[in-house]
């Protein structure tokens, strides 16, 4: 995955697809200050991807300057994102295009279950 810089934060393209309907995200904050990732509910609804209120909870999101905004944590039995598959992964659905103004944030948790690597010489994510 590619890193470009706006104002002086990381983002990468993120390839959203659920049970084979895709959607690109070009705008996803890659935050290492992030223990979980969220997308925007809005933008990846054309994927199918829906709140399951059986299997999820409320959450409150935490952001700079401690204000808070709700969302709603969930697993996903197949979730893949750019050419990575993720099973049985836990993801928030919530407003981050509004407020913060991206398509979504990836967080320690992607990165940690991919064994990823941030390389800010290249400019890229990649695996170890």
């Amino acid at each position: 995955m590619k890193i470009r810089l706006v104002n002086g934060l990381p983002i990468i393209e993120v390839l959203f697809t659920y049970q084979n309907q895709s959607v690109l995200l070009p705008n996803v904050l890659l935050d290492t200050g992030c223990a979980t990732t969220i997308f925007d509910i809005d933008l990846i609804e054309p994927t199918g991807l829906t709140i399951d209120p059986i299997q999820g909870r409320a959450v409150r999101m935490y952001g700079i300057g401690g204000q808070s905004e709700l969302s709603f944590q969930q697993p996903v039995h197949s979730l893949t994102l750019n050419h990575h598959i993720l099973n049985d992964f836990v993801i928030q659905l919530g407003q981050t295009k509004e407020p913060y103004g991206f398509d979504g944030i990836l967080g320690v948790d992607f990165l940690s279950t991919l064994q990823l690597n941030i390389d800010f010489k290249d400019m890229v994510v990649r695996k170890s």
